[in-house]
């Protein structure tokens, strides 16, 4: 059986694509080209589905949610507290699996942050 190799690509709708490719890259230092290119560096991700009726993503028309991984959750909050983001005040921790935050970026979309364990 063939399988994937890992996540080929993210991509989001925007009224305004230009200001929105800004936002991620000035506030939260993703370094994509001008095609959106971008190398990250190896790590774990998750593919998970939620059920349905899930308020975890924010809007319930939002249908899916971003996970980035982060070096250090409460500097990246603090980093975009300072850039303006609408930061959500609280975070979660899991047991061996990490720490996690909130910004919901200038279209309405909501982010997920993981400092993983």
């Amino acid at each position: 059986m063939e399988r994937v190799l890992g996540i080929g690509g993210y991509f989001l709708r925007a009224a305004d694509p230009t200001a929105l490719s800004a936002w991620y890259r000035e506030s939260l230092g993703l370094d994509a080209d001008e095609h959106g290119l971008w190398h990250q560096q190896a790590g774990p991700t998750v593919f998970a589905a939620f059920d349905s009726g899930t308020d975890y993503f924010g809007s319930r028309t939002q249908q899916t949610m971003l996970n980035f991984r982060v070096r250090d959750l409460d500097a990246m909050l603090a980093q975009l507290r300072a850039h303006g983001a609408a930061v959500a005040e609280e975070t979660q921790e899991m047991a061996g699996v990490g720490r996690f935050g909130w910004v919901t970026d200038p279209e309405g979309n909501r982010i997920e942050l993981w400092q993983p364990a």
